[in-house]
């Protein structure tokens, strides 16, 4: 039960009755359209207050956003279904562009501007997700609602109108030309055109997206889902992991292009989603594990073609590369979520550092878009479609062992680049992020730290969990150098880091860097294992199907996070880092280092797919 707020603008008006009814009536069924089940309009300026307050109190009690209009808004109706239909169902304003505004954007989100520096201005209609209603009935009072719920603490995302058109009117002459503007718009082309992400890489930008909005509104005439379309995409990646596995020439190229099929795919489902407006938090948690997931299958297809005719180190590449990706993607995560953390507690950055020279060199570079250096920092971090283009064309015109050692290459200079430069611009916002959430399940903490060890409080976090990574770093080094056999001590010795890492769990995670915990602490548990595959002999298969389990585990945490995903109890029970690292190499020093791995992998994959189809029924249940 969506509720909806139609309001007199406030200032002076000179639309006559007849039209200002009409206009009012336009709206109503808009916010209806929108999702709204009740649309209440105050008998005058002097009651919106009161009703505010009301509907805001109701809105909260059913759980549920409250949609706010003013009645001077001309717009196109797909504007108010956009605001209400946010995917993570977040807070929304409706904002259209201007250099004068005293408004800007960070990162999708609206804050407050400096005098000079705005870039948008607020059009009077917003979405108050249910989270944020206490804020709404605080402020309720306020005829600047806006700038007070920004002061109070509101971050909301912003509703562009981009293609389409939206004003406030005030005269007849100015009603009579925003409805032609409105008119003018072919909304539904309007629509399917603004599906397209409006900042991509660039593969997906002129490879993708310059035809994929055909699929998509072909799709929408089929009444595809976007979790649908999600599945053939799955199937596609799977098709193009069986021909690299069985690596002829002919095989090669056709999974090249399936892979490529897949990938447009992959972006139809998104485009579909925004499309249709059919936001669900299972739909977007499927689509960020699916993506992982085909990925890694199609590194394991490779692995396993090169194999089969005979190349070398294939199955090595592949599990440096799942490593280093999902490493990766866990700095970039909480990188995200860092910058927007900042977005809404900004502290000066430090006057002349490096880190806010870095900042402003970055706006300056996203500011201008098409240019070679907006592409050039695009292209630089490597991101899916990238990838998914390298792989495709490498794998059809070489093999799998060069496609996987250039993804490692490509990979690893991505990663450098990266955390150096996000480290400097980190330490510039001073602002933490770990803190503000639950830090020992975003750590993937288990019983042993958090009942045991965490109640020490010592040490700190980021040093502890980088000491933890050198250790098992060196460990790789040193058995890849050396004879295994005569290398238990090394194995053993793990504990030692394993217990410095996991006493400061319980301490504040609020430094500037501590956002690169988690990553840290993936890496350190993904070398643990390639260490004990190492010691044990463990054939290479095993011990990629144990990182891939371990992955969709974190990932399936940063999803969701990222995707409002309702967090679960089950598959966080599957003992922890801490946990998993010493029963692994107990299990190695015992003799039973294969068995051990195969079997980590049995229970954290079946913890895995437990929660996926008991929310995935869930879904279905909506």
């Amino acid at each position: 039960m969506t509720l909806a707020l139609l309001y007199a603008a406030p200032g002076p008006t000179a639309i006559p009755d007849a039209d200002a009814d009409r206009l009012a009536g336009d709206l109503t069924a808009a916010l209806r359209a929108a999702g709204a089940s009740a649309v209440d309009r105050p008998a005058a300026p002097g009651e919106v207050a009161a009703h505010l307050r009301e509907l805001a109190r109701h809105a909260r009690e059913a759980n549920q956003p409250l949609l706010i209009c003013p009645d001077n808004l001309v717009a196109h109706a797909s504007l108010l279904w956009t605001l209400a239909t946010e995917p993570a169902g977040r807070s929304t304003v409706l904002v259209a562009p201007d250099p004068g505004g005293d408004l800007k954007e960070d990162r999708g989100r609206v804050v407050p501007a400096a005098p000079g520096t705005g870039t948008v201005r607020f059009l009077g209609a917003l979405c108050v997700a249910p989270a944020d209603l206490p804020l709404l009935e605080k402020v309720a009072d306020r005829a600047d609602l806006l700038p007070a719920l920004l002061e109070a603490g509101l971050v909301p995302i912003a509703t562009r109108t981009r293609l389409l058109h939206a004003e406030q009117v005030s005269t007849e002459a100015e009603l009579a030309a925003a409805r032609a503007a409105v008119a003018a718009v072919d909304e539904d082309a309007a629509r399917l055109r603004l599906a397209v992400k409006e900042q991509d890489d660039f593969f997906t930008t002129y490879a993708v997206s310059t035809w994929s909005p055909l699929v998509t509104k072909a799709a929408a005439r089929l009444r595809l889902t976007p979790t649908a379309v999600t599945g053939l995409s799955v199937l596609f990646a799977v098709g193009a992991a069986l021909l690299f596995w069985q690596a002829s020439r002919v095989a090669m190229i056709a999974g090249g292009v399936l892979l490529y099929l897949g990938f447009v795919l992959d972006c139809v489902d998104g485009q579909l989603a925004r499309y249709t407006r059919q936001f669900d938090a299972f739909g977007g948690w499927l689509d960020t594990m699916a993506d992982r997931a085909k990925e890694y299958a199609v590194y394991a297809g490779l692995a396993a073609g090169a194999e089969r005719i005979g190349l070398p180190y294939a199955w090595p590449l592949a599990i440096t590369a799942i490593a280093l990706q999902t490493a990766r993607h866990m700095t970039d995560t909480w990188y995200g979520a860092l910058h927007d953390e900042a977005a809404a507690r900004p502290v000066a950055p430090s006057a002349g550092g490096v880190g806010a020279r870095l900042s402003a060199a970055s706006v300056k570079a996203q500011s201008q878009r098409g240019s070679l250096i907006y592409w050039l920092k695009r292209i630089v971090v490597f991101p899916i479609g990238e990838r998914w283009a390298l792989i495709a064309v490498l794998a059809a015109v070489t093999n799998g062992r060069v496609t996987l050692a250039a993804v490692v290459g490509f990979g690893a200079l991505a990663a450098a680049y990266t955390l150096a430069l996000r480290s400097l611009r980190a330490l510039s916002m001073r602002v933490g992020v770990l803190n503000t959430v639950d830090t020992m399940r975003h750590r993937d903490d288990g019983p042993l730290v958090r009942s045991v060890l965490s109640r020490a409080g010592a040490g700190w976090p980021l040093p502890a969990a980088a000491l933890f990574v050198a250790y098992a770093l060196a460990a790789v080094a040193v058995l890849l150098a050396g004879e295994p056999s005569g290398l238990a001590w090394l194995l053993a010795l793990v504990a030692v880091p394993v217990l410095l890492a996991g006493l400061p769990a319980r301490r504040p995670h609020s430094g500037a860097l501590d956002w690169l915990v988690p990553a840290a602490l993936r890496a350190a548990e993904y070398l643990t294992v390639i260490a004990v595959g190492l010691y044990g002999s463990v054939p290479p298969p095993v011990v990629f199907l144990l990182l891939f389990m371990l992955a969709m585990r974190h990932y399936d945490l940063t999803a969701r996070m990222e995707k409002g995903a309702p967090a679960t109890g089950a598959v966080g029970a599957v003992l922890g880092w801490d946990g998993r690292v010493l029963l692994l190499v107990l299990a190695a020093l015992a003799g039973y280092a294969t068995a051990g791995a195969a079997a980590l992998a049995a229970l954290v994959g079946g913890a895995f797919l437990i929660v996926a189809v008991s929310d995935w029924r869930a879904s279905r249940r909506v």
